[in-house]
């Protein structure tokens, strides 16, 4: 039982599961996976903690887990925390999603991704030992990766929370090294919400009595609630602006812990956001391991790889089709008002560094908020090109033509991703800065076009 309530608990919520999301099938284990499993939540974690025990409590066998929740930048912290760990000369698991070409993206064992033959050998011993029961694509996903990670040899766990956090099936760990949140914002309101006070309860699900919370800036509904669950929850936490801070300074990153400063590369990733980012990562690392060196701590920031997280783009055909024309070519997931935030202010950096016009191809899911997503580029003015994809629930270009119109813009239209990346570099003036961004399924399709851009 929660002793923290939730702040307007519907009824009920929309019947899908979070993490049957329609990223491509391009492979057999995601095809077996899909066909076989229903898409119908539970509104516990029962079914997970059901096949888990079946299978011999997996879960219990993990070297320490670091859980992480949030709305934006839970990918960039996992793969920041991941690489300090790894450059500290710890073996570490990790489980993400959506993966963008490939399935086995989605789980890493002690750094590499998983091969498709142990997938096979896996999803064998899972689906036997689930019997034919009720369970749907992210639980058992979520399953085989802790069988895997049990049965692998490695130093530290990083998971990400599929959705939400409280019911999302990663949930199990009664005692994690520590629980982060990201920042939490809009996002997914036909699950999580409609309000952000119960979005930030579903995320503060994640803390554990007398467990560690390392917590991003909030915003201060969001705030209220984390801190209610982590007093609560008798949790120490560690909040970004308060306890520790983190901020770009001559170029490098520096971040502030109670007893310690630290001075330190820029992060890998690009964005002013990823200071942010990674500055949460430096904090969650020392809270899992204090004597971590700075050196260390240096090398895991300049070095973390996160696809489709302002990426550029250097091969595959659109990359080639912009290096012609003597343009640039950036690629970027996000798909939300919060993510529009960033990116807007990410695009400002290249443009301001390179005075060169800024055009966005995008493409966007019909359930996401297109206008709150464009607003933030209002000001900016860059050329746009709206655009669809392969999916069912992809948005009509006039779907979007009337979120840019609404949020200031003055939209064009291609039929396709190659369409809109031809119609930007299709300019009597400097060869622009393209950005084609608006969501993960439609970076994916990018990523899928050549073997050279997949994630590794």
């Amino acid at each position: 039982m929660n002793a923290v309530p939730p702040p307007e608990l519907p009824a009920d919520r929309p019947l899908s599961d979070p993490g049957h999301d329609p990223i491509r099938a391009s492979d057999a284990v995601i095809q077996r996976l899909r066909a076989n499993h229903p898409t119908l939540i539970d509104l516990t974690t029962g079914r997970v903690e059901r096949l888990l025990a079946a299978l011999g409590r997996p879960d219990l066998k993990l070297p320490p887990v670091i859980h992480v929740a949030g709305t934006n930048g839970k990918g960039s912290t996992v793969a920041f925390i991941r690489a300090i760990a790894e450059a500290a000369g710890l073996r570490v698991h990790a489980i993400t999603s959506p993966h963008l070409v490939r399935f086995a993206e989605r789980i890493r064992l002690a750094g590499k991704l998983i091969t498709d033959e142990r997938l096979t050998e896996l999803i064998e011993r899972v689906e036997t030992a689930n019997a034919g029961e009720p369970i749907s694509f992210f639980e058992i996903t979520t399953v085989l990766a802790f069988l895997a990670f049990a049965e692998t040899p490695a130093d530290l766990c990083v998971v990400e929370v599929g959705l939400g956090g409280r019911f999302d099936a990663t949930n199990v760990f009664a005692a994690p090294a520590v629980s982060v949140i990201t920042p939490v914002d809009y996002d997914h309101l036909e699950m999580l919400g409609p309000g952000l006070p119960k979005i930030a309860w579903e995320k503060a699900g994640i803390i554990k009595t007398g467990r560690p919370v390392v917590v991003a800036r909030q915003l201060d509904e969001a705030l209220e609630m984390i801190e209610r669950e982590a007093d609560d929850r008798m949790s120490p936490m560690l909040l970004m602006g308060r306890d520790f801070d983190a901020w770009e300074e001559r170029g490098r990153l520096l971040v502030q812990m109670p007893e310690r400063l630290l001075d330190l590369p820029a992060p890998s990733l690009f964005g002013g956001y990823q200071y942010a980012n990674a500055g949460l990562a430096v904090a969650a690392a020392l809270t899992f391991d204090h004597d971590m060196g700075d050196e260390e701590l240096g090398r895991g920031v300049a070095s973390a790889v996160w696809p489709a997280r302002m990426q550029r783009l250097t091969a595959g055909p659109l990359a080639e089709l912009a290096k012609s024309r003597g343009a640039d070519l950036w690629l970027d997931g996000g798909h939300n008002p919060h993510a529009g935030r960033a990116l807007a202010e990410a695009a400002s950096r290249i443009v301001d560094r390179d005075p060169r016009p800024l055009v966005l191809v995008t493409g966007m899911f019909a359930r996401k908020d297109a206008e709150g997503f464009f607003r933030p580029f209002a000001e900016m003015r860059p050329r746009l090109i709206v655009t669809s994809f392969d999916s069912p629930i992809a948005a009509g270009t006039d779907e979007l033509v009337d979120a840019a119109l609404k949020a200031g813009l003055e939209p064009e239209t291609a039929a396709n991703v190659q369409d809109g990346v031809a119609r930007a570099l299709e300019t009597d003036g400097p060869a622009p800065h393209v950005l084609i961004c608006g969501g993960l399924h439609f970076a994916g399709e990018v990523l899928a076009m050549s073997r050279e851009t997949w994630p590794t």
